[in-house]
């Protein structure tokens, strides 16, 4: 089924990266704040949500979908489609190019297709389950493990004040036992540039499913593993991608730092 749905996926993306890039104005009006007002939603965020949602409604009208802005159906289908219209608002706002569109469909709670368009980076990525991650034709590999002294890793923040404390406590720490540390504004774009072996490893606290849908997938066909806590898949509590034997020694060091707490003085 996800060979299938790929097409979609993908159209419905180029679609959504090309309105935000060609259309995106000179000064960018907030229509609302999400959790804080570091934490803005543009215009364009609601304007690329409603096209994908309009284009998978013709394509796909049988499908759920969940998207960031809020938009949710349930679907007869069984397949769900989850949707970041825009990744790194924050990034488009102020002109860098680290944003992008990020597509997934599931079903029975499974991953089949994710899709991560970067159209300022003139990169679109895509997995199918059990079928490789591609950024077009390139098949994507993570790199090799190298100790955890000498991995680059990304992360990202959340905009409530008191996890951004957690955040910094868990980084300040975690800093002397890496190569260091990348903070790129988008989960989404982080996963892939894990699949593309330019992080050696990624984590965070406080993802959506829409933020690491696409983005888990394209990772752990490129080899990576994905998780959150010792025996817990990836979620919301945390999230931890990367190669086998740099994946155990970063969230077990993770762990010890309480990096699933938004308020905790790290040691």
């Amino acid at each position: 089924m996800g060979r299938a749905l790929l097409p979609v996926a993908l159209e419905a993306a180029g679609r959504a990266a090309e309105l935000l890039r060609d259309g995106r104005p000179g000064e960018l009006g907030v229509a609302a704040t999400k959790s804080s007002a570091v934490d803005v939603v543009t215009e364009m965020d609601l304007a690329s949500e409603k096209l994908i949602r309009d284009f998978l409604g013709e394509r796909r009208p049988d499908d759920g979908f969940v998207g960031e802005e809020g938009a949710e159906t349930p679907g007869t289908s069984g397949v769900r489609w989850i949707v970041d219209p825009l990744d790194g608002t924050v990034n488009y706002l102020y002109g860098l190019p680290s944003w992008a569109v990020s597509i997934a469909a599931e079903a029975d709670g499974e991953t089949l297709v994710g899709v991560v368009a970067a159209p300022v980076r003139e990169e679109t990525c895509h997995a199918v389950l059990g079928g490789g991650a591609y950024r077009g034709e390139l098949r994507l590999r993570c790199r090799p493990a190298p100790p955890l002294e000498r991995a680059l890793i990304g992360t990202g923040f959340g905009y409530v004040r008191e996890r951004r404390i957690g955040q910094a406590a868990v980084l300040r720490a975690l800093v002397p036992d890496v190569r260091d540390i990348r903070r790129g504004g988008s989960a989404a774009i982080d996963l892939c540039d894990v699949a593309a072996g330019r992080l050696d490893a990624y984590y965070e606290r406080g993802l959506n499913p829409w933020d690491y849908a696409a983005g888990e997938l394209i990772a752990r066909e490129a080899g990576a593993l994905t998780g959150g806590r010792p025996g817990a898949p990836l979620s919301g509590e945390l999230a931890v991608a990367a190669p086998p034997g740099l994946f155990e020694p970063l969230r077990d060091r993770l762990e010890e730092l309480g990096a699933w707490h938004d308020r905790h003085p790290a040691g």
